[in-house]
């Protein structure tokens, strides 16, 4: 890597979607504002349909966002068209002062308790977790592969959601079921949406002033996937998705917890395969099963209106957020502050301010006016009187992922 290689290209590939972001990250450490450093951004989205679309932001050059569209046969395909935007801003793959791509992957099981450079050996355990993530690995790995065939000379890093979370004792992390069973299929509790939790429990403390080894923090990333985490000293020690992102928060489609009979009753009693019961828990269940509607936003307006629907789905997402707060200051017996973030996290007032109403007792408050600002700095929205702070903490993922990607590759 050549001294003034400072770039890193980050990758976010789905089943039909590519989101980058390209990152200079001289300038995001010199910086402490969280766009600083920011080179472009884009998204990819319909890959292999006729109708494909790539939006395109050239931030360094304060260029407009140009769109276009038409057929993107694959993500080799994609990929091209991104280094091509990039190119047209003089920002090419072929540059000397790209350093490395980084690649969120969303499932390193055991093995990957943080980021790797990817070689055959990294790619075939990868593939080997497919199973446990269906959804996503297979698609991190299509990513991973194409950016290795555009530039095979460059380090291509991979960043796991689960990595974080690998720090969980043994007593959090495994179910209550035969071991052997347990060993022999990989079944456990993983944890997702790591990379939000590591960003957000740091930031956190620096908001309050404090060293993250000092801080213990329950951090709720609340988007249309959810996941709580319990943070002591940095660590992570419980989360609340499991083996899939299915488990814990009720989200925009995804059930959460959930008795695990209701599959066998399903499949007894409604006849329902095992994809159609897949299907109902993960895309037709959390708010859009209760009430038709999966945009926060949408909910409260209906609320506003009168809507009895809408106003159980908003106090089941409620309830459970309220439990999990709760049983996450008593794995922590110490909670210095709760932070929520992601799109309802950070954007969605009245969740916070229910989800924390009631637990005066247990030293939370929100203040209204403070939880009213709308802005995209980490704040607190607590009063000056409350034990446990309560803040607005805005994720950064890529900017996690391009930070530990830079640093593995320029040790």
């Amino acid at each position: 890597m050549t001294a003034n290689a400072t770039r890193v290209l980050v990758l976010n590939s789905g089943s039909s979607s590519l989101k980058y972001q390209l990152l200079d990250m001289h300038d995001t450490q010199s910086s402490s504002g969280s766009a600083a450093g920011r080179l472009a951004v884009g998204l990819v989205e319909r890959i292999g349909e006729e109708n494909s679309r790539l939006v395109h932001t050239p931030l360094a050059t304060g260029g407009e966002r140009r769109e276009t569209e038409g057929a993107i046969a694959d993500h080799t395909a994609a990929l091209k068209a991104v280094a091509a935007e990039l190119a047209t801003d003089g920002l090419g793959l072929d540059s000397p002062e790209l350093a490395a791509i980084g690649h969120r992957v969303v499932h390193g099981g055991l093995k990957f308790t943080a980021p790797t450079v990817i070689d055959d050996a990294v790619l075939a355990e990868i593939e080997r977790l497919v199973p446990v993530a269906p959804l996503h690995n297979p698609a991190n790995i299509t990513g991973i592969k194409t950016a290795q065939a555009l530039r095979p000379d460059l380090p291509q890093v991979a960043v796991f959601d689960t990595a974080f979370h690998t720090t969980m004792p043994e007593y959090a992390a495994r179910y209550a079921i035969d071991v052997e069973t347990a060993d022999a299929h990989r079944i456990r509790r993983y944890g997702f949406h790591g990379t939000s939790h590591a960003y957000v429990s740091r930031k956190t403390a620096e908001l309050l002033g404090k060293d993250p080894a000092e801080v213990n923090v329950i951090v709720l990333h609340l988007g249309n996937g959810a996941s709580a985490s319990a943070v002591a000293g940095g660590r992570c020690v419980d989360t609340s998705m499991g083996l899939t992102p299915l488990e814990g928060l009720v989200m925009g489609t995804r059930s959460g917890d959930i008795d695990p009979a209701v599959t066998f009753h399903l499949k007894r009693v409604a006849g329902m395969s095992e994809d159609d019961v897949d299907v109902l828990l993960n895309k037709k269940s959390g708010l859009i099963g209760l009430c038709g509607d999966n945009d926060m936003r949408e909910i409260r307006r209906r609320i506003d209106e009168g809507d009895e629907r809408a106003r159980l789905a908003f106090d089941i997402y409620i309830h459970r957020l309220k439990k999990y707060i709760g049983a996450y200051s008593a794995v922590l017996g110490r909670v210095d502050a709760v932070a929520f973030t992601a799109g309802v996290g950070e954007n969605a007032a009245p969740v916070r301010e229910a989800a924390i109403a009631g637990l005066e007792e247990m030293g939370m408050a929100v203040d209204a006016s403070l939880n009213a600002v709308r802005s995209g700095e980490p704040r607190l929205i607590s009063p000056e009187y409350a034990r446990v702070a309560v803040a607005v903490v805005p994720t950064d993922e890529e900017l996690e992922i391009a930070q530990q990607t830079y640093a593995l590759v320029n040790a």
